[in-house]
């Protein structure tokens, strides 16, 4: 229906144009409030917390107040994210206005889910919340078959719970239209529960499926500690057939390159050679540049839970396709 044809009285055309008016300032407001008093919560400076109201007050344009309710949620995300904060109380309640208002906004799902999923400060932490808001998502538009991909992805990577993953990419699977590498998806859960290749499969599509800026940058970021991941478990089976062979421990990666066991001396994503150990491990020289690995971590350091300025730099020239 047009606007026209909406609003046939100039009095609902006035009542229209005041309601854009009144959300737009209504926003801009409570950026500057936000803006000049830090400590303010949100709950103060801006939102109305009953869609019922929402939706009388919108006159009909609904699809506008959920598009300014998830414009907002975004930039509430990105606030906490930059800050670097460990709560985020309020992207629950922004994200079920939004779909309170608009059921069908693909985006508020896709991404929102993934917002609620990851720990901190890379998401909210809120693995349980984010199944059940992409649940919902499935139930308001069951055609979309990538609703069953964020849920078996969630399952997967946050949850550990692959039997519920299988699940849902079995599930995703029966959509008409779906991916057939859904089905592939379902069998890899059952056989293959937990295993690097799969986590690599699963973050590759979330950064080739999405043009949002923060969740491509984690993805690449989890793609490069997989990477150093396997490189480690690589060169600490090699070191062990070594050892085995020689009944000696190497003093340089030269001893196998001379041995024929390795080409050259191995590299890091970072262009960093890999560390020997005196105990015949492969280590990072620094994991600051690799948050979340599990593997070749330096006795005595830690790598990073979130992402730092030096695993930024890794990551612009680190390449995502699996090998």
């Amino acid at each position: 229906m047009s606007i026209a044809r909406k609003f046939k009285s100039p009095a609902s055309r006035v009542a229209a144009v005041v309601l854009v008016l009144s959300l737009i300032a209504a926003a801009m407001s409570a950026r500057r409030i936000d803006e000049m008093r830090p400590e303010a919560r949100l709950e103060e400076v801006l939102y109305l917390q009953s869609p019922a109201v929402i939706k009388f007050m919108s006159l009909g344009y609904t699809g506008l107040a959920a598009s300014i309710y998830w414009t907002r949620a975004v930039q509430y995300f990105g606030e906490k994210h930059y800050a670097k904060a460990k709560r985020f109380d309020l992207l629950p309640k922004l994200l079920d206005l939004t779909v309170d208002l608009d059921p069908h906004l693909i985006p508020a799902y896709s991404f929102g889910s993934i917002f609620l999923a990851q720990q901190p400060p890379e998401g909210a932490g809120m693995p349980d919340q984010a199944v059940e808001f992409i649940e919902r998502g499935i139930r308001e538009n069951p055609d979309y078959w990538r609703f069953y991909y964020n849920l078996g992805f969630i399952h997967f990577i946050e949850r550990h719970d692959y039997k519920a993953a299988a699940d849902a990419f079995e599930r995703g699977s029966k959509v008409r239209g779906a991916n057939p590498a859904m089905k592939t998806m379902a069998a890899l859960m059952e056989q293959r529960a937990g295993n690097t290749q799969t986590a690599r499969i699963l973050w590759t599509n979330i950064y080739e499926s999405t043009d949002e800026p923060i969740i491509r940058r984690n993805a690449l970021t989890r793609l490069v500690a997989l990477r150093v991941d396997e490189d480690v478990w690589n060169l600490d089976h090699l070191l062990e057939k070594y050892i085995d062979h020689t009944g000696s421990t190497p003093h340089s990666w030269q001893e196998l390159i001379s041995g024929g066991i390795l080409r050259g001396v191995p590299a890091d994503p970072s262009g960093d050679p890999y560390k020997l150990t005196t105990d015949g491990h492969a280590v990072v020289q620094n994991p600051q540049k690799f948050p979340f690995i599990q593997r070749g971590i330096p006795r005595g350091q830690s790598s990073p839970e979130t992402i730092t300025p030096e695993s930024r730099k890794v990551v612009e020239g680190a390449q995502v396709t699996p090998r």
